[in-house]
């Protein structure tokens, strides 16, 4: 190590002669750099991309400001000589090589949540505004943003970070100080944040994903599992999913912290829950023991929506509200909260019925837990889906919705793994597969034409993929907009 040690820096210490790399220079990056630099460090950001004219833009502020910018092929592959930590964006694999290199020197990798959280304002009259953390493989997104929408319906000045939103070190920057974050987390973050302790953190659930990234389930489940580390008041998890109490029960958390399921069935004592078409309270009452409070009914969400929530949505919000009950928000700020609050585009959003079919977008689920979820919300159905399967199988999917299958729509590289899943379950059920190297609008009004084929009236057509998108689109957003695009075109 050639300065000084970072990992007995904080924010409100000088990290003159700290060098610090900074590897991948997407949003995170740019923020971990452009703070780092704030703190007086030297940096090096580096990235195999040129990228966009927006990130050159980015690139050229930081090189005003001091930093060495490298944006070039190869530039990834070797670690600089003089190098006191290394800050890596999520999704690098902990084998690429400059990772590797880092571990064998012994220079700290850090992730941008964990330098967020070094970064907190703990010394006297400092403001380290609490974390509310959330992961899970699906849903993190509408449930941060629910919760953040809870949070400041009571007033707080709260922001959503972390996966979504705002990177959370700018969130920690800013001078004008937050009463509490809601934190999104994604595995990869988790793997590298190593002292984050929140206040209160929830596994919404645990499902195969990213086993192009893992070596193996167990390792993503891990990962999963460090949010609840170090937890003070609450661990919430999802009493359907034994993957997520077990990892509750495994956690070194704080004295006097509980754990609080969430389940669609009748709560038990110190867990909210569903009564008749209420959600209510029984973790965070004095009556608890003997009665449950309301926190607001299943029509206040279906208001919100447009329609009746689908039972992963409901569970989305019972996860919220514990989170926030937790942190001692009223049952009426909870209800206000979700009553108010409007989820993004492309989750199960009804796009038209026409000639009593009803189109239905959710390119969100990019993986076969999030399609069973809207899947089983919906009969009968015809299933558009593929992309990127990351690794995934959709053995255990399809049995499950064979029984809902008007017919299926395939797009996308990874097509077979779902053709081969139907072939061997669902023989019966009629599959139309598209070219797999068509793009954008091009295979999205191809799905559209074939679905409408398939479809008859009382039927949904559904796009909820099961797969990432970035072999035919842009993003999932993309996906979607395609998808509605194709479809308003069609029904024209």
């Amino acid at each position: 190590m050639t300065g000084p040690d970072p990992t007995k820096l904080g924010r409100r210490d000088s990290w003159e002669g700290v060098r610090a790399v900074v590897a991948g220079f997407g949003v995170s990056g740019f923020a971990a750099a452009d703070n780092l630099l704030h703190l007086g460090a030297t940096v090096t950001a580096l990235d195999e991309s040129t990228g966009d004219g927006e990130r050159q833009e980015k690139a050229e502020l930081l090189r005003v400001l001091g930093a060495d910018i490298r944006l070039d092929a190869g530039e990834t592959a070797r670690l600089p000589a003089d190098v006191d930590l290394l800050v890596t964006s999520p999704g690098w694999k902990p084998s690429a090589p400059l990772l590797a290199q880092a571990r064998d020197r012994g220079i700290p990798i850090w992730g941008e949540v964990e330098l967020a959280w070094r970064l907190r304002d703990t010394g006297p009259g400092g403001n380290a505004a609490p974390w509310l953390a959330i992961t899970g493989t699906n849903g993190k997104t509408t449930t941060v943003q629910m919760l953040d929408t809870i949070l400041r319906t009571a007033g707080l000045r709260s922001v959503a970070v972390g996966n979504v939103g705002l990177p959370i070190v700018e969130a920690v920057m800013d001078p004008a100080p937050y009463d509490v974050f809601a934190v999104e987390l994604s595995s990869f973050q988790l793997h590298y944040t190593d002292s984050m302790a929140a206040e209160s953190a929830a596994v919404l659930n645990v499902a195969e994903d990213h086993l192009d990234w893992y070596p193996s389930m167990q390792e993503y489940v891990a990962d999963k599992g460090r949010i609840y580390q170090g937890v003070s008041r609450a661990c919430v998890y999802n009493a359907a999913d034994e993957v997520t109490r077990r990892l509750v029960e495994e956690a070194d958390v704080q004295e006097g912290a509980r754990a609080i399921g969430f389940t669609l069935g009748m709560p038990g004592v110190g867990m909210v829950g569903v009564v008749e078409d209420i959600l209510v309270d029984r973790a965070f009452i004095a009556e608890r023991q003997s009665s449950a409070a309301e926190l607001c009914t299943i029509s206040d969400l279906g208001e919100a929506l447009g329609h009746t929530p689908a039972p992963h949505y409901v569970q989305n919000a019972l996860a919220a509200a514990a989170l926030a009950r937790a942190h001692g928000v009223s049952q009426q700020a909870v209800r206000d909260g979700l009553r108010s609050f409007r989820p993004d585009g492309h989750r199960i959003e009804t796009v038209a019925t026409h000639a009593g079919i009803t189109w239905v977008d959710d390119s969100k689920a990019t993986n076969p837990h999030a399609a069973q979820a809207s899947l089983q919300a919906y009969d009968p159905v015809v299933w558009i889906a593929g992309g990127l399967a990351k690794g995934a199988r959709f053995e255990e999917l399809v049995p499950v919705i064979r029984e809902r299958l008007r017919g299926v729509v395939l797009i996308g590289r990874d097509q077979d793994v779902i053709a081969e899943a139907l072939a061997r379950h669902a023989p019966d059920v009629p599959v139309i597969a598209l070219p797999a190297d068509e793009t954008g609008a091009a295979v999205m009004g191809h799905a559209v034409q074939a679905a409408t084929r398939l479809a008859v009236a009382g039927d949904t057509v559904l796009l909820a993929p099961g797969c990432a998108s970035q072999d035919q689109f842009r993003d999932y957003k993309a996906r979607g907009d395609a998808f509605v695009a194709a479809v308003k075109e069609q029904i024209s």
